[in-house]
């Protein structure tokens, strides 16, 4: 499955089932940039996993309602609901053990 773009007015349909990672990320951020190609990787590779991109320049409020203070900042949501986050690069492995695990 290929990565999903969401943003204020279809994210809810976009993160209500199944095990997804939610990254928050902007185009002039380094780190996004670094982390974009690994969490592809991750969508083609695991049908159990989601991914799911929300740029915070055009999507404030949502990156405010998740309390976003850095990017990238990573959420693993599980049936709709936040059940992890963390902040920063991680490498592909470490990211989908913690996505299952969560």
């Amino acid at each position: 499955m290929a990565v999903i773009y969401a943003n204020a007015s279809d994210f809810a349909e976009k993160t209500k089932e199944g095990t997804i990672i939610l990254d928050f990320y902007a185009d002039w951020c380094a780190p996004c940039r670094m982390l974009g190609p690994v969490l592809e990787q991750i969508a083609e590779e695991n049908e159990d996993i989601k991914v799911v991109k929300v740029n915070v320049d055009e999507n404030q409020g949502l990156a405010q309602d998740f309390g976003v203070r850095g990017i990238p900042a990573l959420f693993v949501l599980k049936e709709g609901k936040n059940v992890a986050n963390r902040a920063g690069f991680m490498p592909k492995d470490a990211l989908v053990e913690w996505a299952k695990n969560a």
